[in-house]
């Protein structure tokens, strides 16, 4: 179904400088409905410089950038509101406020969102339990993020950038600073975000497990849990995930995991690792 629709984002020799220093350079990709990207590289490769440039919150020195078939570049602060209303975004840390309880958290979106404002303010909460309940923090909907851990914290980020049901979702490092047991039940609901409603995925992360769950892993809706993707015919689910490594702007690797583990590059080769640090 994705092959038959138009791409989400397109990345066409995108540059950035900022002083002498590249940012982005010659940056060209592409992201259709329900692919994966999974983005790796040191400190100041240019992973979030990359976020950013997709919707808009750093604009580029050369090249073009299409979101949803507009061009992000060449337009104002205002036509872009309604394309960044499209695009749920997973800040480092979760990003929520902390003198708003969660169930005002995850509502932010919505009472902020312009387009089909009127439909989306009839059922504000039962929208937003419905996002909890997605990630399975309902009952925290009058809780304030102080009383949560850290795991949770980054739910109830995933149920704010969920509950618009975006078809782009953002993701800045989302594992960061958890235990590998909760770093797998985060990336475990990425996964079901994907599989459940299509949508496409930009992931920057140091983890290398975060890309093998995305790789290697389907969400079962009936059994409501990861499975692994065994047999022939999950070939094409497996490749709608494809990683990035970048360096000093640039894109060095652009492929499936099996190409990126076969790798001789010893700059990339130090992002494949099994386990956690």
């Amino acid at each position: 179904m994705a092959a038959s629709q138009e791409p989400i984002l397109e990345f066409k020799d995108v540059s950035l400088r900022f002083g002498d220093t590249w940012a982005l350079r010659n940056v060209s990709l592409g992201l259709s409905p329900g692919e994966t990207r999974i983005i790796f590289g040191a400190a100041g490769a240019g992973k979030t410089t990359l976020l950013k440039a997709v919707i808009g919150l750093v604009k580029v020195d050369e090249g073009g950038i299409k979101l949803f078939g507009r061009d992000v570049t060449s337009v104002g602060e205002t036509a872009l509101f309604p394309l960044r209303a499209r695009a749920g975004v997973l800040f480092q840390e979760g990003g929520l406020f902390d003198s708003l309880t969660v169930g005002e958290n995850v509502e932010y979106p919505l009472l902020n969102q312009t387009a089909n404002r009127q439909s989306v303010l009839h059922d504000v909460e039962g929208r937003v339990r419905d996002a909890l309940r997605f990630v399975e923090l309902e009952h925290t909907y009058d809780q304030f993020p102080s009383e949560l851990s850290g795991g949770m914290r980054r739910r109830v980020g995933i149920a704010r950038a969920v509950v618009t049901e975006p078809p782009l979702m953002i993701y800045d490092s989302p594992t960061a600073g958890l235990d590998p047991i909760t770093a797998n039940t985060i990336m475990a609901l990425v996964a079901k975000e994907r599989d459940v409603r299509n949508s496409a995925s930009l992931i920057v992360t140091h983890r290398y497990q975060d890309g093998e769950i995305m790789s290697d892993f389907r969400y079962d809706q009936q059994n409501e849990e990861l499975v692994a993707l065994k047999s022939a015919g999950d070939e094409a689910k497996r490749d709608r995930t494809k990683f990035i490594v970048m360096k000093e702007g640039a894109m060095v690797f652009f492929g499936t995991k099996q190409e990126l583990e076969s790798s001789s590059d010893d700059y990339i080769r130090k992002f494949v690792r099994h386990g956690d640090e």
